[in-house]
């Protein structure tokens, strides 16, 4: 009998899609990856560095009918945490009150995590499986520092597999915060070469 675990990646790879892959010529290189055992399915500490860097992500979830539902989630970077090399986790702040999120995810746990920083052109993909966490103690730890708006809950992530993709077709964007650094730092390198001229040339 084959006790051999099957690779983590078949969160993602079910039959369906490895006949697709097979038909169009993508099988072999993935199956190369499922004989290692699949993705990573711990936090490593690049991965840990991303996280910590991201102020947005996209979390998906789906009801028990499998209709799928994508939420933005934005804040302060960092405000994604890394709990454990198998967790992570965020202080969910009060929205529109729509609530399917959560609706989802008391009949669903299944969830994906969609990180992309599009400065650097990166993406990472995370299958997780999610809870959500109503007791002071895990809100808390959770809480963005000096935050105003207050958390009534949080969502912990429980990592299945995570796997990034390429930079391709990722526009190359770059925020209005750190365009106005690069502003102010080149304004302020004119103004010096402004004042060393007219050393010069009195």
């Amino acid at each position: 009998m084959d006790t051999q675990p099957a690779p983590s990646s078949d969160v993602a790879f079910t039959p369906s899609v490895k006949r697709i892959q097979s038909e169009r010529g993508s099988r072999r290189s993935y199956a190369r990856i499922e004989e290692r055992g699949g993705w990573e399915t711990t936090v490593t500490p690049e991965l840990a560095t991303f996280i910590a860097s991201r102020d947005s992500f996209f979390l998906a979830t789906a009801n028990a009918s499998g209709q799928p539902y994508i939420q933005h989630r934005g804040g302060p970077p960092g405000f994604l945490r890394v709990i454990d090399d198998a967790t992570i986790g965020f202080a969910d702040l009060p929205g529109n009150k729509q609530y399917i999120t959560l609706g989802n995810l008391a009949e669903n746990e299944q969830a994906f995590v969609f990180l992309i920083d599009y400065t650097t052109q990166r993406r990472v993909k995370l299958w997780v499986r999610a809870r959500v966490a109503t007791d002071a103690a895990t809100i808390q730890s959770l809480q963005v520092p000096n935050g105003t708006a207050k958390a009534d809950q949080a969502i912990v992530l429980h990592l299945v597999a995570w796997d990034e993709n390429c930079p391709q077709h990722i526009p190359q964007l770059v925020s209005a915060e750190k365009v106005e650094g690069y502003l102010a730092s080149l304004h302020a390198r004119i103004a010096e070469l402004e004042s060393e001229l007219r050393k010069a040339t009195t």
